[in-house]
């Protein structure tokens, strides 16, 4: 009989009463036929709901569930970081909370994991009741960013995976504030392995993504891989000045050689407009990749928690900044409290 190893299973959540109980009663149902134990860390992001006291009534009967209730809304990646950091478990699986994520992969992704795989990633094929718009933009997204970075991300790789200790320790280590998980656990390496899925639809409730959060989201993940862009900004600028030359000294010849005055007022405006434009442009650009070293020099905390349940030594304060310990004892507590970084033995 092999011994038990824990399984954490982290799942932000943000506005999901209507899956909480669902979600674990699948969970549960998995790991019954399985030789291994879990504990399942709920990572309440903020909701308005009865979220959280779904949670809390389910530790009441159930140890094994447990609770980081962020003090406000702090984004998906961010909610998800903090589980991460919370779990105590020999591998990790992350899940959305909206039963997307099939929990039935669950018993073949720690048989992958005990193959000898450090990660295993799960790659949508198919979403139940998705339109053409979201799978257009998906694949514009995936094609654009991979032409763009060094760090090859697999298209429609989803937020559903196992990540064995050692690669977990690695990712925690990564303290960026524009978190961009995918592209972190593509970018540490290890052995990974990836497995297909159709995702089914949201057991209950509405999607958290709008367009202007899923557009948030590629310019993060394209800002955190690349500096192409400001290299594009600076190409245009040349090529727009290049453009102008030939105009320019055709205005000078007619000015110092000729009678002819320079007219066209139209073209003038129409280069200013454009040259106006371009600097826009280049400027929005620049002041994307400024405001996220402004956002990481200040060194505030990627979250704060407000309450946490069910762990040996929950700290509900705040921690100093400081690196992360790369291989944690494996009794280590929940260092949930501030999302800071911790010492580095």
């Amino acid at each position: 009989m092999e011994e038990a190893e824990l399984i954490s299973i982290v799942v932000p959540m943000y506005n999901e009463e209507g899956n909480v109980r669902p979600l674990y009663e699948a969970i549960v149902k998995e790991f019954d036929e399985l030789w291994c134990t879990f504990e399942l860390i709920f990572v309440d992001d903020g909701s308005s709901d009865e979220s959280v006291a779904t949670v809390k009534k389910l530790h009441d009967t159930d140890a094994r569930v447990k609770l980081v209730r962020l003090s406000r809304n702090f984004g998906h990646q961010v909610a998800l970081t903090a589980g991460l950091e919370a779990a105590r478990g020999a591998a990790v699986v992350m899940m959305d909370g909206d039963l997307q994520h099939p929990p039935a992969l669950i018993p073949d992704m720690i048989a992958r994991w005990k193959e000898g795989y450090d990660i295993v990633y799960t790659v949508r094929e198919e979403t139940e009741g998705a339109g053409f718009m979201k799978r257009f933009t998906a694949a514009g997204f995936y094609g654009l960013i991979n032409r763009l970075v060094d760090t090859h991300i697999v298209p429609n790789a989803a937020d559903f995976r196992l990540m064995d200790r050692k690669a977990l320790n690695c990712l925690n280590s990564l303290r960026e504030r524009n978190r961009f998980i995918r592209g972190l656990v593509s970018w540490i390496g290890f052995k990974q392995y990836a497995m297909p899925y159709t995702a089914a639809k949201r057991h209950s409730g509405v999607t958290k993504y709008s367009f202007t959060k899923m557009f948030a989201f590629a310019v993060d993940g394209i800002a955190s891989f690349s500096t192409l862009p400001l290299r594009f900004s600076a190409a245009i600028g040349f090529v727009a000045a290049i453009s102008g030359l030939p105009y320019a000294l055709w205005a000078i010849y007619l000015k110092l050689f000729t009678d002819q005055s320079v007219s066209g007022w139209a073209s003038m405006v129409v280069a200013v407009l454009f040259l106006g434009g371009v600097q826009l442009m280049t400027l929005g650009v620049i002041g994307e990749y400024v405001g996220r070293i402004y956002e990481e020099v200040k060194g505030r905390p990627l979250y704060i928690a407000s309450e946490t349940v069910g762990f040996d030594h929950p700290q509900p304060a705040t921690e100093s900044n400081h690196d992360h310990v790369v291989d944690p004892p494996t009794d280590r507590p929940a260092e949930i409290a501030a999302g800071a970084a911790h010492t580095q033995s």
